[in-house]
């Protein structure tokens, strides 16, 4: 910064001129840098690395409390308690189809669930694509798949998210 008044560069922190002793506009303080490139990446994998550990716990836990449905809806299905405790209504057939179908649908979203974790762990561009696929999938799980879908999609889509993500 120099001198308004004689054109003398001014040291560092003085609010006059050594020189002249001119005392004309004070000498603001340092702005501090912006935060560039690297401070915004690192905030960004910090997040991404929270979604992906979210991914793979939510995971497991859809699978500890499928286990507990499936075992609740065999024995509904099996006539062992309920309004049909002396006889089902259904056809015999009907119980272990509805139960296979569960079964196979818990354990495809549980698979995507925790391959989105870990393809977002791992920074993988198939991870990205794979979360937003379970963050769509997860919407209608209401009210933690739902919530962890939202995050993903607000974290991961639009342009500059996009760019973040290809350059970690």
């Amino acid at each position: 910064m120099f001198c308004s008044g004689c054109g003398q560069e001014l040291d560092a922190g003085k609010g006059f001129c050594a020189k002249c002793g001119w005392a004309g506009a004070p000498i603001a303080p340092p702005v501090a840098p912006t935060p560039g490139l690297e401070y915004e990446l690192a905030r960004y994998a910090g997040k991404v690395r929270v979604l992906g550990i979210l991914w793979l716990v939510y995971a497991g836990l859809s699978l500890v409390l499928g286990f507990a449905a499936m075992s609740f809806a065999r024995a509904f299905f099996s006539g062992g308690f309920g309004p049909w405790a002396h006889g089902s209504p259904f056809p015999e057939w009907f119980g272990p189809a509805v139960i296979h179908f569960a079964w196979i649908m818990l354990s495809l979203r549980a698979v995507v669930c925790a391959v989105a974790g870990w393809g977002l762990l791992e920074r993988a561009q198939w991870g990205r694509i794979m979360a937003i696929i379970a963050a769509v999938v997860c919407l209608i799980k209401i009210p933690f798949g739902t919530a962890l879908g939202v995050a993903t999609l607000v974290i991961l889509l639009g342009y500059r998210n996009s760019a973040l993500y290809d350059n970690l």
